[in-house]
């Protein structure tokens, strides 16, 4: 009996040092897993909060680093501006043959068309006829320190010789709108009176009018007493 108690023993003793000592590691086993850890203590379970900070702070670029480039945007070109269409008259006939004249330099071809109709009444804004022209151009001086440029010095023998023209309009509302406009500048000395009907009239309309174009035109009315240059009234005529 005692014999079989210390044969059991050490049977015991034996499968206790082969198991832990002598036999192989199973496959895909860590033998030794505590002695590979690294820091073990320093090791911790983050919460979501902290996850999600870690990530918005590493979305952010580092400090100094040049911010990233915006994608770029084309820039609408600007719209075209619309060509001006402008109308002179009303002229006489004799004066229309002058105008003509004046116009051909300009070459404006098909840009170029012409109109006649009885003159309707009209209403005319102007300083009263000065002295001499002298005085008149003196008067003229004082429009233009006002900033007025858009005045004509009648020069035909007549009661309105010396006169100063600064407009003529097709309604009384149109003159009193320009009567006000000069007053506000000060102008205080013109005044708007209706302009009889002198039967046929003509009306030179040329389109696509630049800037420079403008101008030139504008010089030309000067040169033609009771005539205005402004935007067209009709349509421009189908070609």
């Amino acid at each position: 009996m005692r014999t079989a108690f210390l044969v059991l023993l050490l049977a015991n003793l034996a499968f206790y040092a082969w198991s832990h000592y002598l036999a192989p590691p199973a496959a895909g086993t860590d033998p030794r897993p505590l002695t590979q850890q690294i820091q073990p203590g320093a090791l911790h379970i983050l919460t979501p909060a902290q996850v999600a900070a870690m990530a918005t702070a590493q979305s952010k670029p580092a400090p100094g680093a040049p911010p990233a480039p915006k994608p770029a945007t084309a820039t609408p070109a600007a719209p075209p501006s619309a060509a001006a269409c402008l109308e002179w008259g009303p002229l006489d006939p004799t004066d229309a043959v002058r105008a003509a004249q004046a116009l051909a330099p300009l070459d404006l071809g098909s840009r170029l068309s012409q109109r006649s109709a009885s003159e309707a009444s009209t209403w005319w804004v102007f300083i009263p006829p000065q002295a001499s022209l002298q005085a008149a151009q003196k008067k003229a001086a004082e429009l233009k320190g006002l900033g007025i440029d858009d005045y004509y010095i009648v020069p035909d023998a007549g009661p309105d010789q010396w006169a100063i023209s600064l407009g003529i309009f097709r309604s009384q509302a149109a003159a009193q709108a320009r009567l006000d406009a000069l007053r506000a500048k000060k102008v205080h000395s013109a005044q708007a009176a209706p302009r009889p009907t002198k039967g046929e009239k003509l009306w030179y309309e040329v389109r696509q009018v630049d800037a420079p174009l403008r101008a030139k035109l504008q010089q030309l009315a000067q040169g033609f007493a009771g005539s205005e240059l402004q935007e067209c009234s009709l349509p421009a005529p189908s070609r």
